[in-house]
């Protein structure tokens, strides 16, 4: 071998090397953060001249009739809005002639029942707290259950533009005893802070690491050092940051959306995306888009997550007050996000598994708490470099998790990926049917799947 040879020989195995310590150092687990803001003070002004107040109060959802007639004034003066284009229906977003039909039963027959509304929204406990400076709103609602029942700790956590409504259905299943399980819950449903009756944070870095911090303080503050949590949207990227950071004191994980973004689960799902029979059941390769489809539904369905991570009070004050820009901006989602076929609906498919009342109750959270500015201010805080570059996804949890898939989440993650991060999954799920807001949706599904869940858990 000539010294040429050698010489090429050595500085590609030096090439290689240094190529595989860079894909290692990529790829490789890391340790878990310090979590420094456990005191962090999140409400206005200095932290140092007041502490939280320890007291859990009730709180009961009341508006004044003027209020309400206020409410429904604004809905009477309806701007002249532009008619669909020919042969449209919500591809070019909420279709304005369905709007009408909704502005109209909200501002009549809704408001006119709206002591009946505020009543069904009043029927479980709801509480505040002042956790790390800031108000926070929650329902409790404890089992009436034989002694010898277990009860087990269960935190549900929304996401935006969802609200504590989306579980109102899930709730007594969860609270109930039954044949299908030999256990009852024990659920805490909070307003995430700076979604409805909850305060937002007066400080800039409340991302999902914090909250998660403060959802753990809520949780001992209420009496639990140890409980299961569930989530979706934000929920579960806040639940995922839980049984991370907490992995002593986290039962087991369960969310609705799964997603991993790092760049060892994109290498992965590019491979399978080549094979996809080699790692996905072929029953369910359908759940799992081609690039091609991501990059379509990135282009026509992110335009509002690019608004709010970038500038979420000028979106905010366009909605602020504004009720009928704000159903529209909302209502849109729980179609599309529902399942993107309904696209083509001329009424945006919003009644085949929701009904108007129900709808209508998550826009009164976000309109009579002026929260919609606070809630999107999230998305900014989530996508700030100190959040992203915590790299949650490449940290192990060993906490049990599981994953329910509905066919029309926003996005999903093949298991392959998922078991990276969560090393411990013990169970996921694919359906056939369902989208984003599944709680609200098909509540008695992902109840079982819960059950399921928790039911493979061991207790210590």
């Amino acid at each position: 071998m000539g010294f040429f040879t050698r010489a090429f020989a050595v500085g590609t195995t030096i090439v290689l090397a240094l190529i595989a310590k860079q894909c290692y150092d990529m790829f490789k687990p890391l340790p878990l953060p310090n979590i420094d803001y456990l005191d962090q003070n999140w409400g206005p002004g200095d932290k140092n001249l007041y502490k939280d107040d320890t007291t859990i109060k009730p709180f009961k959802i009341v508006y004044p009739a003027e209020t309400i007639e206020k409410l429904r004034t604004k809905l009477d003066d309806v701007p002249a809005l532009a008619k669909p284009m020919e042969g449209i229906s919500f591809e070019y977003g909420f279709n304005s002639n369905n709007l009408m039909d909704v502005l109209k039963y909200w501002r009549s027959s809704y408001l006119d029942k709206w002591s009946e509304r505020e009543k069904y929204l009043n029927q479980f406990p709801h509480f505040k707290t002042k956790i790390q400076g800031l108000d926070i709103h929650f329902i409790h609602v404890k089992p009436q259950v034989p002694k010898k029942t277990k009860v087990i700790p269960l935190l549900l956590l929304h996401g935006w533009p969802g609200s504590v409504r989306e579980f109102y259905d899930i709730i007594p299943m969860l609270t109930s005893t039954s044949d299908d399980k030999q256990f009852v819950f024990e659920v805490i449903v909070p307003s995430l802070p700076g979604y409805g009756w909850s305060q937002g944070p007066s400080k800039t870095g409340m991302g999902p690491a914090a909250m998660a911090v403060l959802m753990k303080n809520l949780m001992k503050r209420i009496g639990h050092e140890k409980f299961f949590v569930q989530g979706g949207d934000w929920g579960s990227a806040i639940a995922d940051r839980l049984a991370t950071f907490f992995q002593d004191d986290v039962y087991g994980v369960h969310m609705n959306m799964c997603a991993m973004q790092n760049a060892l689960s994109f290498v992965k799902s590019t491979i399978a995306s080549y094979a996809p029979s080699m790692f996905i059941d072929e029953k369910y390769i359908d759940f799992y888009s081609s690039f091609t489809d991501t990059f379509k539904y990135l282009i026509h369905e992110t335009g509002y997550m690019h608004i709010q991570a970038t500038k979420p009070d000028t979106i905010g004050t366009t909605l602020m007050g504004n009720p009928i820009g704000l159903a529209a901006y909302i209502l849109e989602k729980f179609s599309t996000w529902t399942n993107p076929a309904y696209r083509s609906l001329p009424d945006g498919g919003l009644q085949k598994y929701f009904t108007l009342d129900s709808l209508l109750d998550n826009i009164m959270v976000y309109y009579l708490t002026d929260s919609i500015t606070t809630s999107q201010r999230l998305y900014l805080e989530a996508f700030r470099a100190q959040e992203m570059g915590l790299a949650i996804d490449r940290m192990e949890t060993k906490v049990p998790a599981a994953c329910a898939k509905f066919k029309h989440e926003l996005m999903q993650t093949i298991d392959w990926a998922l078991r990276d991060h969560f090393v411990n999954l013990l169970q996921s799920n694919h359906y056939e049917d369902g989208g984003h807001f599944a709680a609200m949706q098909l509540p008695r599904l992902l109840y079982k799947d819960i059950v399921d869940f928790v039911s493979k858990v061991p207790l210590a």
